[in-house]
């Protein structure tokens, strides 16, 4: 079993990123030395934290299990769909060291070369707050239900 972090683990995260930069990663030809290794606006969701780590050679989004939570250790090769405000998405388990273990959703891998150092900090910030944002409708969809309620008429959905 896997205990949670009681703390925001953004520091512990970026210092295990920066080892593993130093050791493996920083000769390689997709690393992008201008990036920095950040953890970015993790907070915690659902009594999880969740954010998204951005380093020279991928951007990712990560849970990781919170104050008070036990998770299993899964195989790396499982995958674990993920209900988010913004929708479903797949995450697979990840770990760093036996008391750094977390779910990961990769967004880009490698790091785009044109991206600047400020452009890609951007990107990843946006990337936790839009994952946890409330689902966008589009205008009609919604002056449809409106109507529909109004009318007594079931609006038609493309979900069904």
């Amino acid at each position: 079993m896997i205990d949670g972090f009681d703390n925001n683990p953004s520091a512990r995260l970026e210092h295990a990123f920066h080892e593993i930069a130093a050791k493996s990663m920083a000769g390689l030809p997709f690393y992008r030395q201008h990036i920095p290794i950040r953890a970015c606006g993790f907070q915690r969701f659902e009594g999880q934290w969740f954010g998204a780590i951005l380093t020279p050679w991928m951007l990712q989004l990560m849970l990781l299990p919170g104050p008070g939570q036990r998770w299993q250790h899964r195989r790396a090769d499982e995958r674990v769909a993920l209900a988010l405000p913004q929708g479903e998405m797949l995450f697979r388990p990840g770990e760093i060291a036996p008391d750094l273990y977390y779910l990961s959703c990769s967004l880009m891998s490698p790091i785009d070369a044109s991206l600047s150092a400020e452009l890609a900090l951007e990107l990843a910030e946006s990337s936790a707050k839009l994952a946890l944002s409330l689902p966008l409708r589009q205008r009609d969809e919604i002056n449809a239900g409106r109507r529909a309620l109004l009318s007594g008429k079931r609006a038609s959905s493309s979900f069904e």
